[in-house]
């Protein structure tokens, strides 16, 4: 006892001369080692940390999180509302506000990851100058983030100014120069990795290819989409994967649209809302590209026909950001005529379909490729981009009688900008 006292006695004793020797500064410090600071980041460590983080970016603004792909979805004809979200139902019927919190959300995903990835190429080019693919895979990111905005959101939506080497407040810009802006980031992810042929580098070769195509048909310049995507090889498909382990990092179309079922397969024989003319027949038609299956439960509202998606089956199961179906499906409208039907037959054949075999006109041949499109790139957040560049009808009809909570289908036509963004920007206008 007299020992223990002692050692007490002599530490409290040696405490008060060390405390009266700090000065108050040091006192007042508060150490906060599980947080990262700017200093933190300036090395090899720190770069390859902001990759990861925009990386985590990406996944969110596509299916990590309640996207545009989800919205765009929505908005257009892939997905009905199953929900008593006020926010899903106002995109369902087409009469998105500007302060509807999810769609804030996608939207800042989407610029949050454009932001993140080119902090991450700048720390990477300065810390880690020899690694190429990292470096050109932070501006692959940036122009899918550009490219996702481009084709959700409507026109006149600011970026972030990056000219002076961190973000400023940009100004509004039109969707086809937001589709430039994607391709400068793509022909940057390019420039990059040049001629370099290790795993990393092929994969963001040929993903900024196919990010080409598509912002290429966004601008209407359809023979450069098919020369941006020569070359890509037939087992390419960059994947976003998620953990083995459920609830760490999940698989959100799954999530919401399976396991949550507040998001319904829309089709034109809709049980609630009788038989909706001219849409498409995602359910219905039982194509094996999109696979769906008829859940005798109802949605999350109890009440809503659930119809489930099987495209995603899994918690884990892998999403295609980019792949040589998407840019044979871009070869495909490059060409037109008999060059379309050959390569469409081709991508028929691969999962035992027959083959087309209808007209052959520029018109019934333009349908063709729609068609495919629909089917092939099904909740991959390319739906809405579609409706909008080949000035597709939106069916039901506005004014139809929005059979969920009343009222009519609305106007909206592309995703709003966010009051967020008109309150912070003083250059943003509606």
């Amino acid at each position: 006892m007299k020992y223990t006292y002692r050692f007490a006695l002599s530490v409290s004793m040696a405490a008060v001369a060390a405390l009266a020797a700090c000065a108050r500064d040091d006192l007042l410090g508060v150490s906060t080692p599980d947080a990262i600071t700017p200093g933190n980041l300036n090395s090899a460590d720190g770069a390859e940390g902001l990759r990861v983080g925009a990386i985590q970016r990406f996944k969110l603004m596509t299916a990590l999180d309640e996207s545009s792909w989800f919205y765009g979805g929505m908005l257009v004809d892939e997905w009905k509302s199953a929900d008593t979200f006020i926010q899903r139902d106002e995109t369902d019927q087409r009469t998105v506000s500007e302060d509807n919190s999810l769609v804030t959300t996608a939207y800042r995903d989407i610029h949050r990851a454009r932001i993140q990835s080119f902090q991450a190429a700048q720390a990477l080019e300065t810390y880690k100058p020899a690694a190429k693919g990292e470096i050109g895979e932070m501006w692959f990111v940036k122009g899918m983030a550009e490219l996702q905005s481009a084709s959700d959101f409507c026109n006149g939506q600011p970026f972030a100014d990056l000219s002076s080497g961190s973000p400023d407040l940009g100004t509004p810009v039109s969707g086809a120069d937001a589709f430039k802006l994607a391709l400068a980031s793509f022909d940057s992810a390019l420039a990059v990795v040049g001629t370099a042929t290790d795993s990393i580098s092929l994969r963001v070769k040929y993903s900024a290819q196919v990010g080409r195509g598509r912002a290429f048909l966004g601008l209407g310049q359809q023979s450069q989409a098919g020369a941006a995507i020569a070359g890509v090889p037939k087992t390419f498909s960059f994947n976003l994967t998620w953990p083995a382990t459920q609830g760490k990092e999940d698989n959100l179309i799954w999530g919401l649209a399976s396991s949550a079922r507040r998001y319904t397969v829309q089709d034109s024989a809709d049980r609630q809302g009788g038989r909706i003319p001219n849409a498409m027949p995602f359910v219905s038609a039982k194509d094996p590209r999109v696979p769906t299956v008829q859940n005798p439960k109802f949605g999350f509202d109890g009440s809503t026909p659930f119809d489930g998606q099987l495209v995603f089956p899994n918690f884990n199961s892998p999403v295609p950001v980019a792949n040589y179906v998407d840019a044979q499906l871009i070869l495909a409208e490059a060409q037109g005529g008999a060059n379309a039907v050959s390569i469409i037959n081709a991508m028929r054949a691969a999962v035992s379909l027959k083959p087309y075999a209808g007209p052959t006109d520029a018109a019934s041949i333009k349908n063709l490729v729609i068609d495919e499109r629909r089917r092939v790139l099904f909740l991959e957040g390319q739906r809405n981009y579609d409706i909008q560049r080949f000035s597709l009808p939106l069916n039901p009809a506005t004014g139809t009688v929005y059979p969920r909570v009343g009222g009519t289908y609305g106007t909206t036509t592309c995703l709003p900008l966010p009051d967020v963004e008109l309150f912070n920007n003083p250059n943003a206008t509606r």
